[in-house]
């Protein structure tokens, strides 16, 4: 029996519940500990920067980094895995769970922080998971400071006058797509959760958990609700499905998102960062897009460059990635 992890985290997080998530559908021993008051010194044992999730591992060594976590326990307990063996499957699926991530975290934080009705929603909620012993006007103190510092994060997204129609567009447009594929299917790739599914979920469980954005999911799109009601304890219901089977709805969705959108996006933002910009400016789908450059993508979008360079069959995947609008990004050719 292998000994217990602990995870670090809270509920209004995406990565927390996406490492939560995995941990569940894996079955490996673990507690979910809310870093609040009552656990911030065993928390800073273990994390080197003061971001959830950080992860305990029975060694006693601190792990943090959404993705990561999840590579490094892929590692060690490899089944059932969370990758489809089809080379061009399992590129799609690290591709769309790096979207997740990174774009679909747009999504979330902007609508989280853009209206009253969600601002009060998620930092009440935020206050009583952090602060469990206040109630009553000491809660929604603390709940209107903490709606106050992350109003004036959201630029930190790109979320921005100019932007946040789009921003909202992307989601809506993202979600109609989503419940084109779900219908057909329990998870993003076929009858158990790919490495895709972990990383877009937490965002749009986020969303899903918020005013706005939920009432938008629950109204427009039941098979993605399902999905993210499925995906908080993921089960294996079935093998990963054939290529043939899984493009002519997921297709649509990496070319309308992520070719059209985060892949111009990420090239642009990585551009900016290297010339040394403190503004990033690119047109996404004929509409212009500013923001301050977000410095952690710039490693992440490296990343997953690296991971296509490497990847086995790249001939059929470029082909694939070509139709789709993503070839010339990944390549370093924007």
């Amino acid at each position: 029996m292998p000994g217990v992890y602990r995870i670090f985290g809270v509920e209004p997080s995406p990565y927390s519940v996406k490492v939560r998530s995995y941990f569940r559908y894996k079955g490996i021993p673990h507690e979910w500990i809310p870093r609040n008051a009552a656990s911030e010194a065993e928390f800073r044992r273990f994390a080197k920067l003061p971001l959830i999730p950080a992860v305990a591992t029975p060694e006693g060594q601190g792990l943090q980094d959404s993705t990561p976590i999840l590579e490094r326990m892929e590692a060690l307990f490899p089944e059932p895995s969370i990758h489809p063996e089809d080379p061009v499957l399992r590129f799609l699926s690290a591709l769309v769970e790096e979207f997740g991530d990174e774009w679909g975290n747009k999504w979330m934080f902007h609508y989280r922080w853009a209206r009253d009705v969600d601002r009060r929603s998620a930092s009440e909620r935020i206050a009583g998971s952090m602060l469990p012993a206040l109630e009553g006007p000491g809660l929604a103190a603390a709940a209107a400071k903490i709606s106050e510092r992350m109003v004036d994060r959201v630029w930190f997204v790109g979320s921005n006058a100019e932007t946040a129609p789009q921003i909202e567009d992307s989601y809506r447009e993202a979600v109609a797509l989503l419940e084109a594929h779900l219908a057909a299917r329990p998870f993003l790739f076929g009858g158990r959760p790919a490495f895709g599914d972990f990383g877009l979920w937490g965002q749009l469980y986020e969303c899903w958990t918020d005013p706005t954005p939920g009432a938008i999911l629950r109204e427009a799109a039941p098979s993605v609700a399902a999905w993210v009601e499925r995906m908080l304890e993921p089960e294996a219901l079935g093998p990963f499905e054939a290529r043939d089977a899984l493009l002519p709805t997921l297709l649509p969705l990496v070319e309308g998102q992520i070719g059209r959108l985060f892949l111009p996006w990420s090239d642009a933002n990585a551009r900016a960062i290297a010339s040394g910009s403190e503004e990033l400016a690119v047109e996404l789908a004929g509409r212009r897009w500013t923001q301050r450059p977000q410095k952690y993508h710039a490693k992440s979008l490296a990343e997953l460059r690296r991971r296509h360079a490497a990847a086995p069959g790249r001939a059929e995947l470029d082909g694939i990635l070509e139709g789709a609008g993503c070839l010339r990004w990944l390549a370093g050719q924007g």
